[in-house]
């Protein structure tokens, strides 16, 4: 084998696609793009839009009810602050909480507080504070000697915001009262 003979294999390269270079190339003029209208223009993606004809998302039925107020909790088993607290990455002396777990990485986001269950075991005598736990991850962290505190409601950023604007309009629409003027 010669410098000269080596080769890439066959289809391992391919030249990329030489637009508006005239009527020779096959992609001249409009580029491959036909002519004119909204989908010859850079940018356009018309999703769902089937021509006029009633979209899919449209035809099929609405079902079930989402509730605008609902909240979202994040599930943690036992199990896994047990391979955390083994990991380094919790203290068990110190209370665990859905905050303590997204600075360790163990949880992405806080949402609403978090639910604890049981799967998993549980050897470390830990005080953890959630928004729900199941009976039987209760049962499962008072036999290691721990605790868990059930936090009422955790108020999530979204519903402060709204109860701040709610505030905001009611002393808005109060007349100003003309004593103190």
């Amino acid at each position: 084998m010669k410098l000269n003979e080596i080769h890439d294999r066959p289809g391992a390269t391919h030249r990329r696609k030489e637009l508006g270079r005239g009527i020779g190339s096959g992609l001249g003029k409009t580029s491959g793009r036909g002519v004119k209208g909204q989908k010859a223009r850079t940018g356009v993606a018309i999703k769902g839009f089937e021509g006029g004809q009633m979209p899919l998302f449209r035809r099929l039925p609405k079902r079930g009810f989402v509730s605008i107020g609902r909240r979202k909790f994040v599930p943690i088993n036992i199990g896994r602050l047990q391979a955390a607290v083994d990991a380094g990455r919790i203290d068990a002396k110190k209370t665990v909480t859905i905050a303590d777990l997204v600075d360790a990485g163990i949880v992405r986001h806080a949402h609403d507080g978090m639910r604890l269950l049981a799967d998993g075991e549980l050897k470390v005598k830990l005080t953890i504070e959630a928004a729900h736990a199941s009976k039987a991850a209760l049962a499962a962290v008072e036999k290691a000697g721990g605790s868990v505190v059930i936090v009422a409601k955790a108020v999530s950023e979204r519903s402060l915001a709204q109860a701040a604007k709610t505030k905001a309009k009611k002393n808005k629409s109060k007349p100003a009262n003309p004593a103190s003027a």
